[in-house]
């Protein structure tokens, strides 16, 4: 059985609802979303166990349509009975040992076109986020997006959108990892090398009708 660490988020009370500051996008009364601040939070964990080699921070959106047939579509609504599945909005691996807090801004000071890079950072390895396969074809926004990218679920869904910041204290200073490689890569180098783990959750919605 893991340890828990304990995850602080400077902006929401855990549970509560985040910010458009920490989005990508806002909605807007016309055009229904207008892109916004994009900041990562600023975040801090305690209570690493001893053995702790690195950290890991995976940021996912459980609750996104498996289905994108209804979603934005004016005079449709995507149903809450819809399977959702993950979206990743941030994977950082091989952070070190002694790094316990990121200032915000730390991994997104705003919306990149195209994507912020993927690699190596000032603290540690970024995969790529879900906002790759989003925007792909896209001619203007089309690219690798690597590091921090905020909610910004579509603007008729039914429901309210749950994003858990999870950070994993590992056994291992660097996972191995490379290259092209997204959230579920990352967890799955993470098996049998997790000592704790915590979760901070923040909730968001676009729809007016459904108040986050």
């Amino acid at each position: 059985m893991t340890a828990t660490l304990k995850i602080k988020i400077d902006g929401w009370e855990n549970g509560g609802k985040i910010p458009g500051k920490f989005a990508f996008g806002v909605p807007a009364s016309e055009g229904h979303v207008a892109l916004s601040d994009n900041k990562s939070p600023a975040m801090s964990w305690s209570g690493a166990p001893a053995g702790t080699k690195s950290f890991a921070i995976i940021c996912h959106d459980p609750d996104v349509p498996s289905s994108g047939e209804d979603v934005n579509q004016e005079g449709k609504t995507v149903p809450a009975s819809l399977p959702r599945v993950d979206f990743y909005h941030w994977v950082q691996v091989d952070i070190p040992a002694s790094v316990t807090s990121l200032a915000e801004g730390a991994a997104s000071d705003g919306i990149t076109a195209k994507g912020k890079p993927i690699g190596k950072n000032d603290f540690g390895v970024s995969g790529l986020n879900n906002y790759t396969d989003w925007f792909a074809g896209d001619a203007d926004m089309g690219g690798e997006y690597g590091q921090y990218d905020g909610p910004c679920p579509p603007w008729n869904d039914s429901i309210v959108h749950h994003y858990h910041f999870t950070v994993y204290a590992l056994d291992v200073e660097s996972l191995g990892l490379s290259g092209k490689f997204g959230g579920g890569e990352a967890l799955a180098a993470m098996e049998g090398h997790v000592l704790a783990t915590g979760v901070y959750v923040g909730t968001y919605s676009m729809n007016p009708d459904v108040p986050a």
